[in-house]
């Protein structure tokens, strides 16, 4: 298997995770029910957020803490959820990739996972106190 070499690798990855997410029992339901997420306008913006981590191009601009605290306010994410998306991410990469690229795309989707968990457990901490 090759490594993640580029934005084509990026989306075969993104696309096939996601592709296990909407069927997934524990966690589906986040991206099926609760965030109706339009997947045309979505994907593209993934895409971009996966190339600024493992390619450091800065072509994401957004938030996504904000949008995760929000999201944990309709229904809330717990660490169960957070070790299913990890679960189902390194999967993914595993099945399709392999090499140093491949090993930061876990080692950072794992800092991501936790850096959330965190956040959105205490999102209402962070508003209070400036």
């Amino acid at each position: 298997m090759k490594d993640i070499e580029n934005r084509k690798d990026i989306e075969q990855l993104v696309n096939a995770f996601y592709a296990k997410v909407l069927k997934d029992e524990k966690i589906g339901f986040f991206f099926n029910e609760i965030a109706q997420i339009d997947w045309e306008k979505h994907f593209p913006i993934m895409y971009d957020f996966w190339e600024t981590i493992l390619f450091d191009t800065m072509k994401y601009k957004g938030n996504p803490m904000t949008k995760h605290i929000v999201l944990s306010k309709k229904e809330p994410l717990t660490s169960a959820h957070f070790e299913r998306w990890l679960v189902l991410w390194n999967n993914t990469v595993d099945e399709h990739f392999a090499g140093e690229r491949a090993s930061e795309a876990i080692k950072r989707a794992k800092m991501i996972a936790d850096l959330m968990k965190f956040k959105t457990a205490n999102g209402d901490a962070f508003r209070k106190h400036p």
